[in-house]
């Protein structure tokens, strides 16, 4: 069994699958290919790769689509490449779950710096198998889970990572480049933006109210940081 990672590129253009498959084989990566959105589905269910690199215009839909699904079951890296520029589609894409977006036309070094990033944010992100309780919030890393007052929440992936590393510093304060840097990767530690639609996101699941919130407290011009259970409890 080869111990090369596997890269999926999930594109239609022939051309871009043949440079995309000399540079990726010629950094020591395994090449595969797909070229539409149920192509790749089908296939990162059966052989999940180790990073995705993912264009968002295929023929049979919105590769945006291919993120909302994945993001279901797997946590896969799942890097954007696209010509569409608009913040609103980077935004999106990254919103539902995308690791990285890169713009049309892009260098070879650099995707496959984007890649080699990815691949190590993946490794060292591993969850303290601690539970944590805030309030009548319980996170468990181990299984993924999130209850509420005994019911279990419902979180896209990148709001269980956020607000599991958010909790295991439960009490301290977060800068937002450090939470962009753990979660997204370095290419998005000033991706501020980006951050407070995960955290506006993650507020409506777990709050009371989301515009007055109790455990996920806001450090203005700083970051973000989870309260201490004593500071969720009622005064009185």
């Amino acid at each position: 069994m080869s111990s090369k990672s596997h890269i999926l590129v999930v594109d239609d253009e022939p051309g871009i699958l043949r440079f995309l498959s000399v540079a990726l084989l010629a950094n020591d990566f395994e090449f595969e290919s797909a070229r539409s959105v149920q192509q790749a589905t089908k296939f990162i269910a059966s052989h999940e790769p180790d990073v995705i690199v993912l264009d968002l215009g295929l023929p049979d839909g919105d590769g945006k689509e291919v993120i909302r699904r994945v993001r279901e079951w797997s946590d896969v890296p799942i890097i954007v490449i696209s010509a569409r520029d608009r913040e609103s589609e980077k935004v999106e894409a990254l919103d539902l779950g995308a690791d990285d977006f890169v713009t049309k036309p892009f260098g070879v070094g650099e995707l496959m710096a984007r890649i080699r990033a990815a691949l190590r944010n993946r490794v060292a992100r591993p969850l303290e198998a601690v539970l944590v309780r805030i309030a009548d919030v319980e996170i468990d890393p181990v299984r993924h889970r999130v209850k509420r007052a005994g019911q279990e929440v419902r979180l896209a992936p990148k709001e269980f990572e956020l607000l599991a590393f958010l909790a295991q510093r439960a009490g301290t304060v977060v800068a937002h480049r450090q939470i962009l840097t753990a979660i997204w990767g370095p290419n998005h530690s000033s991706d501020i933006p980006y951050l407070r639609v995960h955290i506006g996101r993650l507020r409506h699941k777990i709050e009371d109210d989301a515009n007055n919130p109790k455990i996920v407290l806001t450090e203005l011009g700083v970051g973000y940081r989870i309260a201490e259970p004593d500071e969720t409890r009622p005064k009185g």
